[in-house]
């Protein structure tokens, strides 16, 4: 993770407080959560690395969900981390309370921390969950005393996509059915790249 669009609420100043003290990530704050999710999507597409945004309880991740609705039908990887009241206040309903899982699942894949204890598994997974393949919208609910009681030791894993090769004779058949002009080829993803229409143009050009 190399940068983080930020749009935090009072909640979420312990994760401010560390990002400030992490080497190698950039914080950019956005005045509206919907310039954040659209800068992070916009910064997947154009790197292919996963961009985080953080966020201020559901309300928030609300007003950024229209983008985060295009990072997922583009599979772009964007992590979300979304702060919550803390799990001892959560019973009493505050004004901001809602159904984060809900609303955050609605455009991928959601995890709750449930303690501090889960924190770096937990946003370990989210990253693999955002890389894929494909990639995804991952959003990481954290409660506030998830945030500011102390934590464990950072896990050293450096995730990475793995990507799946298709059975050869899967490939000589699509091959064959594209020479015989029986098929076509949907592009998403990756293959919207440029080494992706490359490709695609010299199959095109093999196959008319």
């Amino acid at each position: 993770m190399e940068v983080c669009f930020a749009n935090p609420g009072t909640t979420e100043m312990p994760i401010v407080a560390e990002l400030d003290r992490i080497p190698g990530i950039r914080v950019v704050l956005g005045l509206f959560e919907g310039v954040c999710t659209g800068a992070a999507d916009g910064w997947a597409r154009m790197t292919g690395r996963p961009a985080a945004t953080l966020l201020h309880l559901g309300p928030g991740f609300a007003n950024g969900i229209a983008n985060l609705h295009n990072a997922r039908r583009a599979r772009s990887p964007v992590v979300n981390w979304i702060g919550d009241h803390a799990t001892r206040h959560l019973p009493f309903d505050a004004p901001l309370t809602s159904d984060i899982v809900a609303l955050a699942g609605s455009v991928g894949w959601t995890r709750t921390v449930k303690s501090v204890n889960d924190m770096a598994e937990a946003s370990l997974a989210a990253v693999e969950a955002a890389l894929g393949p494909p990639g995804r919208v991952a959003s990481l609910i954290i409660p506030a005393d998830a945030q500011w009681e102390p934590g464990p030791e950072p896990l050293s894993a450096i995730p990475s996509p793995l990507l799946r090769h298709p059975p050869s004779a899967a490939l000589e058949e699509a091959a064959r059915l594209l020479r015989k002009g029986r098929g076509g080829i949907l592009l998403g993803g990756n293959a919207l790249t440029a080494r992706g229409l490359s490709a695609a143009a010299r199959v095109a050009a093999a196959t008319t």
